[in-house]
This record gives structure tokens, sequence and C-alpha cells, in this order.
């Protein structure tokens, strides 16, 4: 049975064609909110309206370009009146050790992770202020970060640097809005079963390598990173903001598991 405590409200959902995203806006539509979905992926965003039918609207967005994230923000606001609740999701990384990491490569990762969220933030939160979501009943923005913005990875530098920024940037932003009513808040998901970490299931070692080290035994759903999502954005939440709510099966107690047998030698030699 559906809950409608996101009824009348307007959500936005940034990556939101797939995994994580995805389940949030479903989330959000089978709880009341009229959603509105960007993604690079405008054929899983098209078979999500499909789905989901009427109170959902889509545009194809590239996250870490600003006018993308800006029309995004106002399609929220033309189709359905407004944004009262956004989710900053999309992300991915190419890894690589320090000293053989590309510079095209750290910043695809530290542009999508981290630029992309602040990007997000600054459009969704003016359209808040001008919008007046905070003064009618409150405003949230959730951001999508990472067990490792605390826990280093090795080949992960540039993602786990962009994560430990999203953790930041979410707090500065709840300092910042704060006298707008908006709140906003990180999730630090650990392993999930996505399309973007299938790699990690197709490869038995290195499932196991990630299982040994997560004390309930086993990756998250997406739909299990969603829930404490729209928790966070939910009158249930009315006082939390500036909060990392870590949802990753305990893994941040036992360490991360070493990727270098996965990820192979350091290819730069000093000598």
């Amino acid at each position: 049975m559906a809950d409608p405590r996101f009824a009348g409200k307007v959500g936005l959902v940034a990556g939101g064609a797939s995994g994580i995203g995805r389940a949030i806006a479903r989330g959000l539509h089978a709880n009341g909110a009229q959603v509105v979905a960007g993604d690079l992926d405008a054929d899983g965003l098209a078979a999500l309206a499909a789905e989901l039918g009427e109170g959902f609207a889509w545009t194809r967005s590239d996250v870490t370009r600003e006018a993308d994230a800006e029309a995004l923000v106002a399609l929220a606001a033309t189709r359905f009146g407004g944004l009262d609740l956004a989710f900053n999701v999309a992300g991915a990384s190419r890894p690589g050790y320090i000293v053989d990491l590309a510079e095209a490569d750290w910043d695809f990762t530290v542009d999508l992770c981290l630029k992309g969220v602040f990007l997000g933030m600054k459009h969704q939160a003016r359209q808040m202020m001008r919008g007046g979501a905070a003064g009618r009943s409150g405003a949230a923005i959730v951001n999508i970060a990472s067990l490792n913005a605390h826990v280093p990875m090795h080949g992960g530098s540039a993602y786990v640097a962009a994560k430990a920024g999203v953790e930041m940037l979410s707090r500065n932003g709840a300092l910042e809005f704060a006298p707008f009513g908006i709140r906003v808040n990180a999730v630090l998901p650990g392993l999930v079963q996505t399309p973007l970490t299938r790699r990690h299931f197709d490869n038995p070692d290195a499932h196991a390598a990630f299982l040994e080290r997560i004390p309930l035994g086993r990756a998250a759903q997406p739909e299990e990173i969603a829930g404490p999502a729209l928790f966070l954005a939910s009158p249930d939440a009315a006082y939390v903001s500036g909060a990392s709510l870590l949802v990753d099966g305990a893994w941040a107690v036992s360490g991360y598991p070493d990727m270098r047998p996965f990820r192979g030698p350091v290819a730069w030699n000093a000598r």
C-alpha cells in the first residue's frame, strides 16, 4: 500500500534512469509525488516514463553541464509548478592508481561525482527559494555519496576524493540553506547491485572479496538505498540536516577489501 507522504510534492532525480536513481523515482511516484528525472540514458528514462505514466516527466541531461542542471530544474517548475525535493544520484568512476591515473580520468570522475552535485544543488536550491517551497512546507535535498567518502580503496583516488567532497558539500549546503528552510543530507551506500557495479558481480573472486568484508554478508538492492534517501526527504526527518547516513550493511566497520588482485599491478615504473 502506497504511503501518501509525498502527496502534493514535486521531486527531482538527477541520474534517474537506472539503479538507485530509478528506485528513488519509483518511490517518490508511488508515494504521491510528481517526479522529474534527468539522465544521459534517454532510453532508460523513456522506459521509466512508460512504467509510471502521469505525474512523471523526463529529459536527457548531463549533470556536468550547468545549462542541463538548470534546464532539469526548469522542467520541474514549468511542468509541475515548482520543486520541493531533489536527489543527486548520478555517479561513476574511471579507476587507476594515483601514479597511473590519467588527468582526463580524474576529471571525468570528479566532474561527474562532485561537480555534478554542486551544479544540481545550486539550481535546485535557487528554485526552492524562488518558488517558496521552504515557506510552504519545507524542502529537502539528498545527495548520494558513498561509503568511500570514509574508506579508501586501491585504484579509487578520484572516486573517494569526489565522494568525500559530496559529503562535505552536503554539510555546507545544510549550513547555507537552513535560513530558507531547506534541509540537505547525504546517503553513503556500500556495495549496491546496479548496472554500474555489474563488474563486481560478474567476477566471482571480486564478489567474494567484497562479501567477506560486509558483515551482513550481501550487497544491497537499489530499493534498500532509496528507502533511506526518501526518509531523509520526508517529514519524518524534519529536524535532520547536515547528516551523513551510512547504508552499507556495517561494511564501514570492517574496511575495504584489497582490490589490487583485480586492478593489476602499478604500471608506472620509477626505474
